[in-house]
């Protein structure tokens, strides 16, 4: 029977047969076109017979049980697929990943479009532990402003801990997913690997120079390796991009052309262009001698993460001890 009943008049009839704030929502998941056609065919129904409304329904109750169904054995087929594909202990690591970035939480959402203040009010009481998974996971600019409300000792507790991070064991994670489901009613977080120097340092390069400090100080009465570590991170040679050209002119002030062809040579042609265009013809020109020249004595290779010496720093916002 259903087999002879066209597909437009099949959702005409099961959209009748809703009321009409149901079948008003699901008319806004369709694109114009269809709306079009089935309003035409809801229009022009005349009459439809017990029997075709029940096989309307019952198709529409079968497929939707084989809608649902599919999703539930979906992650036990990827799981079978990559296994065979790249082998159990690579094929787990990848399925968690995605089955952990598939159910981001809700919760962490939530936060990141909150008043920083109303974060910081509702998790400055948890357990620093806790405050710290939970700025990890937060848009950066979202985590410095957040940390910026609390007070000096907690602020630095915090900064440690997510320079430490390595991830979230199973009972943390749920004492977690605790918290948040009682300050928000979100969802499970995802176990993140993200943490450690590189999220200290994003984070804390948004914030002022003086709490930047105590935070460092505060990781360097752990362990100087690691406060260096996000020392590192915090600026790093490729930030020079991110520069105006006022901003590279005071740099090209601060350093000599010698310094300038070492830290130049073999850098990427966006970066190189960006010091030319604020240089003279006659001192690109130079420098571009200069760089070609120590291109036959073997110069070592540009590295991405080289930081600048300290003459660099002087133009950069940085405190010099640091560099």
């Amino acid at each position: 029977m259903s087999n002879k009943i066209s597909g437009a008049r099949r959702s005409a009839i099961l959209l009748l047969a809703l009321d009409e704030d149901s079948a008003a929502e699901v008319f806004k998941h369709m694109t114009a076109k269809e709306v079009q056609q089935i309003s035409l065919e809801m229009a022009t129904l005349e009459q439809v017979s017990h029997e075709e409304m029940r096989q309307v329904l019952q198709d529409f109750h079968d497929e939707t049980e084989e809608f649902i169904a599919l999703n539930l054995n979906s992650s036990d087929h990827i799981r079978s697929v990559l296994t065979k594909a790249l082998g159990s202990e690579r094929a787990s690591s990848l399925i968690e990943d995605v089955m952990e970035t598939s159910s981001t939480s809700t919760g962490i959402d939530a936060l990141n479009l909150m008043e920083a203040s109303m974060v910081a009010e509702l998790i400055r009481d948890e357990h620093p532990q806790i405050i710290a998974t939970i700025l990890i996971h937060l848009d950066r600019h979202q985590a410095a402003d957040v940390l910026e409300m609390f007070d000096d000792k907690l602020r630095n507790d915090v900064v440690l801990r997510i320079a430490t991070f390595s991830g979230v064991q199973p009972a943390a994670l749920q004492e977690l997913t605790e918290v948040l489901t009682n300050m928000l009613d979100g969802q499970n977080l995802k176990r993140s690997k993200m943490g450690g120097a590189r999220t200290a340092a994003e984070i804390l390069n948004l914030m002022n120079s003086h709490q930047e400090e105590a935070a460092i100080d505060t990781v360097r009465s752990h362990s100087a390796d690691l406060a260096q570590k996000i020392i590192d991170e915090m600026f790093l040679f490729e930030n020079m991009l991110d520069l105006d050209d006022r901003s590279i002119q005071l740099v090209l002030k601060e350093i000599d052309s010698n310094s300038l062809v070492v830290a130049l040579k073999g850098a990427p042609e966006a970066l190189m262009d960006k010091f030319m265009r604020n240089m003279s013809q006659r001192a690109a020109d130079l420098l571009r001698e200069d760089m070609d020249a120590r291109g036959r004595f073997g110069c070592p290779r540009w590295k991405p993460s080289r930081r600048p010496s300290c003459r660099w720093c002087a133009a950069w916002p940085m405190p010099a001890k640091w560099c």
